[in-house]
């Protein structure tokens, strides 16, 4: 699985460049008095956040010469949108000026991307929920929120109906990507999962391998049989006590054989017995 203090250095080393960047371009300013910070970073995915081109421009001009510094480069050609290009659209399509409906200019966007398009899914989309009206899509039940229908909202509020909805659809195509993979994509089950803090001090002072354990764990790619089979390393994938398909889950508490036979609190037990003792 290879070493699994890398990710963190890597982290640490990425961190670096981008405090080295961040002064190329100041806080982008969102309105409403509230400013996002110009670079935003997960791992070696990193987001740019500018309000003016120019900064973008100086921003990737300055991390292209500091990875090549580092003897790296950074994919500049997909650069995330930002959704400032439908709000420009709508405004464009909503005019009341006579000769901007007359020219009706076009919005530049990238080559994979198109904003024309993703205006027109959004307001399609929310043309089908006014016919279907509104519908529960949590557990806080009908009646919890208020809904808002396209067919009688004008102006501003109509144009941020269709941006909401165009980060929805967004959102709904990240979540498919990440369903279809099988590993990558475990966090879509996390949804009742507790969540475990680390410090940078404990992670520091954790053994390798129980920091090894941990990733693999979360992530399901701890060598249980299960997975073996799917990584070509074994043909059985059942468990050798109860005959079940032996996943990361089913060794680490759903095993019956196990279960009946008391192993996985066995040495909780054990501690009790002594404690019995000492205090009988």
């Amino acid at each position: 699985m290879g070493c699994t203090i890398s990710p963190i250095l890597f982290v640490m080393a990425m961190e670096v460049i981008l405090k080295a960047s961040e002064d190329s371009a100041g806080p982008a300013n969102l309105g409403g008095g509230c400013y996002m910070p110009s670079l935003k970073a997960f791992m070696d995915d990193t987001t740019i956040i500018c309000s003016k081109e120019d900064e973008t421009r100086r921003m990737l001009e300055r991390l292209d010469v500091l990875m090549a510094w580092c003897r790296d480069e950074i994919q500049t050609k997909e650069v995330s949108q930002s959704f400032s290009e439908e709000r420009l659209l709508s405004m464009l399509e909503d005019s009341e000026d006579p000769v901007v409906k007359t020219v009706q200019p076009t919005v530049k966007t990238g080559r994979k991307w198109k904003v024309v398009e993703a205006v027109d899914e959004a307001k399609e989309c929310l043309n089908i929920k006014d016919v279907i009206g509104q519908t529960q899509t949590d557990s806080k039940g009908l009646g919890s929120s208020t809904a808002k229908w396209w067919s009688k909202v004008e102006g501003k509020e109509k144009r941020d109906m269709v941006i909401n909805e165009i980060r929805i659809n967004e959102d709904s195509r990240r979540v498919q990507k990440a369903v279809q993979q099988p590993q990558q994509g475990q966090w879509t089950n996390w949804d009742n999962a507790l969540q475990k803090s680390l410090t940078w001090n404990e992670i520091w002072h954790m053994a390798p391998l129980r920091i090894s354990f941990l990733i693999r764990l979360v992530y399901d790619l701890l060598p249980s049989n299960a997975n073996l089979v799917w990584w070509g390393q074994k043909e059985d994938p059942t468990c050798p006590l109860c005959q079940g398909r032996q996943t990361t889950e089913h060794v680490m508490s759903s095993c019956k054989i196990t279960l009946s036979q008391e192993r996985y609190t066995w040495r909780h037990n054990r501690v009790l017995q002594e404690l019995a003792a000492i205090i009988g």
